[in-house]
């Protein structure tokens, strides 16, 4: 039974549902989103998700909040259930009054898809219900099946991204073979080249086995050993904290993309771990955001790169443990290379590490600026540079042509290197002036990775010796040396010199402590000479081939005036020296 009061006091709340949703469209108008207020309509929802129903029904209470679209009224109510212009509000007046009298509101009918629900019959009734602030209403409810989940946020546009993981999933049928699989996504688009992959992935495997893989094997195998492996680094990196908007999917895809683009920017194959960090560092939007980048970007453009620190010590190693269990340590090595007999010395010098280590060499030709009279000369550096890795059995190799600045293009080609070899043809000079203009110290100074300088014919690096001073970048060439001893027992001497340490036996002691942990055989040397001095001894007594020293202290003005030990080292000695950060 209706009152006259009931009806009048229900008129008024009709009229301030009103004002509400004309309120709500005009902001949604305004920040361009005036889809995201509609509601969803359950029979192109059905359609696009290949939903099927179930001929049962049943009776519950369900939560007003998670009803999200209309069988047929989806246009006459906003996404809250407020009243559009278009519901008469005489109607919708009298099942208000009707709910504040003594019958209450009878059950709705609704259609369930996931966690959400669709109002087949009782549209007005939600409306009130919702009006009054009710969190439940009874409903009758027909499940409805499909292949993917529906939440309550999802928006009109989602249902293109929730379409196509449907047929992405009715051709893979990835949710059989892994019913606790979790592909979402953030962008339309993004399955259909999941597809794409697959089926590269499937076109591989029939080459290998010779016969055509069904679809639905190859989605298992690529799920397995494509997608997982780069999901879990994605995971154990904590680069979802990084893109708090994107899903492990989306990173997954972005990664191949941006993976692509390296490898044609440097000029070989970048493993998925090495593309990952990249794609972290340039985009995440929260390291984009700190202060310590742009403090970086700031000291970039006041100090000359001369006098940049560049990365922090044992960055490079610390980035070689992120990416993977390490076998070798030196798995690409990047040869500079130019028109004088030393660069070949170099890349024999490569060679040599490369069969030690089983790497890759990645030859580059830098030129300040390609013309047309140059493309002769590359021809000739890539001929001779491909016939010394052929000959002398390397696996693997590729050369590269540059253009600009070299201390530049090997520090960005060394992102994605363990090595650098260069030959030393231009050592830092005895004065300040030309120690400024050393190509070769800023280099040092700026490169993320170790340098080996080869300053005549190669060596095979069995008789190492470290100069060591107990500085951290001493220190990272210890590291170095611990590796080359345990893994091909060469002869290792260590040595400190007095000159400008107080306490030189303490540094002799800290590397032994150090290198006491490892299977090595070591001499321990303190000298009263300079380092310079002392390695020149040796090598006359032919007791080493290879230096391991720790890079600049720092970027002070007096290193330059004053000079240091590493430059003396770099133009007084003839045999390879491999300097650390």
């Amino acid at each position: 039974m209706m009152f006259k009061s009931d009806y009048i006091r229900a008129l008024d709340d009709y009229k301030k549902a009103r004002r509400r949703a004309e309120i709500q469209e005009l902001l949604a108008r305004l920040t361009g989103n005036p889809r995201d207020l509609e509601l969803l309509s359950y029979e192109e929802v059905r359609h696009q998700l290949q939903a099927i129903e179930k001929s049962t029904e049943h009776l519950a209470e369900i939560p007003l909040d998670a009803i999200i679209g209309s069988v047929g009224r989806y246009h006459d109510f906003t996404r809250s259930f407020l009243p559009k212009e278009s519901i008469s509000q005489n109607r919708w007046a009298r099942v208000m009054a009707d709910t504040k009298g003594l019958s209450g509101l009878p059950p709705i009918e609704v259609y369930k898809i996931g966690d959400v629900y669709f109002v087949k019959d009782g549209n007005h009734r939600v409306s009130v219900a919702r009006q009054m602030g009710n969190p439940f209403i009874q409903a009758y409810i027909t499940e409805v099946k499909t292949r993917v989940n529906l939440s309550q946020d999802i928006k009109p546009d989602d249902l293109i991204i929730k379409a196509e993981y449907v047929l992405f999933l009715e051709k893979t049928r990835l949710d059989q073979i892994k019913p606790e699989i979790n592909l979402s996504v953030t962008r339309p688009g993004a399955y259909p080249t999941l597809l794409q992959h697959i089926e590269v992935h499937r076109y591989y495997m029939g080459i290998e086995q010779q016969q055509e893989i069904p679809f639905s094997e190859a989605s298992g195998k690529w799920y397995r050993d494509i997608y997982l492996p780069v999901v879990n680094i994605i995971r154990n990196r904590g680069m979802l904290r990084d893109f708090p908007d994107r899903t492990a999917t989306d990173l997954y895809l972005w990664v191949a993309d941006h993976r692509a683009a390296l490898e044609k920017e440097v000029g070989w194959d970048i493993g998925p771990e090495a593309a990952l960090v990249d794609l972290s560092e340039k985009h995440s939007p929260i390291k984009r955001r700190s202060i310590t980048v742009l403090l970086s970007k700031l000291t970039k453009v006041l100090i000359p790169d001369i006098f940049e620190g560049g990365p922090p010590p044992g960055t490079w190693r610390k980035r070689l443990f992120k990416m993977t269990v390490l076998e070798h340590l030196f798995s690409d090595l990047i040869v500079a290379l130019d028109d004088s007999q030393n660069a070949w010395n170099a890349l024999d010098q490569a060679i040599l590490i490369a069969k030690m280590e089983k790497s890759r060499i990645h030859g580059i030709h830098v030129h300040p600026q390609v013309t047309e009279t140059i493309p002769e000369e590359h021809e000739q550096t890539k001929r001779e540079f491909e016939n010394r890795c052929r000959d002398a059995g390397t696996s693997g190799y590729n050369f590269l042509i540059s253009e600009g600045e070299i201390g530049k293009v090997l520090c960005e080609h060394a992102r994605f290197a363990d090595l650098i070899i260069l030959p030393l043809n231009h050592p830092p000079g005895e004065k300040p002036i030309s120690r400024l203009g050393s190509g070769l110290s800023t280099l040092i100074r700026s490169c993320p990775i170790p340098i080996l300088t080869v300053p005549a014919g190669p060596t095979r690096l069995n008789k190492i010796l470290l100069a060591y001073d107990g500085s951290l970048k001493a220190k990272e060439a210890m590291y170095i040396a611990a590796y080359f001893g345990s893994q091909r027992q060469v002869s290792l001497k260590i040595l400190t010199s007095s000159v400008g340490i107080e306490d030189p036996s303490k540094s002799q002691n800290e590397a032994k402590a150090y290198l006491s942990l490892y299977p090595i055989k070591a001499e321990y040397i303190i000298t009263d000479s300079t380092i310079p001095q002392e390695i020149e001894q040796l090598i006359q007594h032919d007791q080493i081939d290879l230096i391991l020293i720790g890079g600049y202290r720092g970027a002070s003005i007096i290193d330059f005036v004053l000079g240091s030990v590493v430059d003396q080292v770099l133009r007084e000695i003839q045999i390879p020296i491999l300097i650390c950060r």
